[in-house]
């Protein structure tokens, strides 16, 4: 029995494939539904860059009250986008409970999302809107199969057919 189902996303071309999959499952067992996307951090390079240009006061703001911003407002786009997908559908959107971004490497924070909020399922794409056709599986994707200790739905991309 499927209580609670975390989507996670890319935000990539086939995001919105992926989602109908999981909003179909929640769909199908009245479970509640998370989202969550994973920012990756800021390299080495933009980081350096910052530093050039901006003082040591200025930085740390930027990061703490900056970066919360960012993803309060990544959050609200999230959101906004899943209105536009849907269109006449939008009753579906009352299943999603709550949609959280993170910083950090997207497999980590998938996966301490998914210890947090004790879901049954995790479904992911099986590959990223970057990824080339010829590797069969994505790096996330590949990683949370082998690190996740909650079973994952891996919804196969459309690009190969």
């Amino acid at each position: 029995m499927l209580r609670s189902i975390l989507y996670a996303t890319d935000l990539g071309l086939y995001a919105p494939y992926v989602l109908q999959h999981a909003l179909a499952l929640a769909r199908a067992f009245s479970a509640e539904l998370y989202v969550v996307h994973a920012v990756e951090p800021l390299g080495l390079f933009a980081e350096s860059v910052l530093q050039t240009y901006l003082d040591e006061s200025t930085l740390q703001e930027l990061r703490s009250k900056g970066l919360a911003t960012v993803m309060a407002s990544i959050e609200q786009r999230v959101l906004e986008g899943f209105c536009d997908e849907m269109g006449e559908a939008r009753q579906d959107l009352q299943m999603i409970r709550n949609v959280r971004v993170a910083q950090g490497d997207p497999a980590q924070v998938i996966l301490e999302e998914a210890r947090k909020l004790g879901v049954d399922l995790l479904v992911v794409g099986s590959h990223s809107h970057g990824a080339a056709q010829d590797v069969p599986l994505g790096r996330t994707a590949a990683r949370l199969l082998q690190l996740s200790e909650t079973p994952v739905y891996l919804v196969p991309m459309l690009q190969h057919r």
